[in-house]
């Protein structure tokens, strides 16, 4: 059952690594979609129809980057579960992953405000003096996954020690 899990996660994050390139280069060549979708996602006071392409152009390059830390995460937990996958539960190559995991996922946390502050500015960026926007966003969802890091951290100790269990189990045996 955990290598069949583990094989469907790992195709989940090699199909979302895949699939966002093709996405972004769909709202490079389609910017009007790019529009539409930020329009009906981000509740600013921003004149809309003032954003300028390269205005456009400039949130998703910032978007990328900020995106590109998770694309890199779910990398390194895929890798960790190829190994759970083939039954190598207890290596150092997994806590590594784990911890790479849970570093990048907080890191992520921490940037979203940020990206969001960042993609105010971009958007705002040719309004009138004193109409220009500045938005900063902290929401539960980056305490939910400053959590999860701090879980997953966890998890990649517990993946060390119980290394040394089974060595020493394997002596004995």
């Amino acid at each position: 059952m955990l290598s069949a899990i583990s094989k469907v996660i790992v195709w989940a994050c090699i199909t979302v690594i895949c699939v966002t390139p093709v996405v972004y280069l769909y709202f490079i060549v389609n910017v009007d979609s790019l529009a539409h979708f930020t329009k009906a996602s981000l509740s600013l006071p921003i004149q809309w129809d003032t954003v300028s392409l390269a205005q456009w152009y400039a949130l998703l390059s910032v978007t990328f980057i900020y995106h590109g830390i998770g694309l890199v995460s779910l990398y390194v937990l895929s890798k960790a579960f190829k190994n759970f996958a083939k039954g190598e539960l207890f290596n150092h190559s997994n806590s590594q992953n784990l911890r790479w995991f849970a570093l990048l996922i907080f890191i992520q946390a921490i940037t979203r405000p940020i990206h969001y502050a960042f993609s105010s500015v971009i958007l705002s960026f040719n309004h009138p003096t004193g109409e220009k926007v500045l938005a900063f966003l902290v929401s539960s969802e980056e305490l939910k996954i400053i959590v999860l890091a701090g879980i997953m951290w966890v998890i990649s100790e517990l993946v060390v020690k119980a290394r040394v269990f089974e060595t020493e189990n394997k002596q004995f045996a």
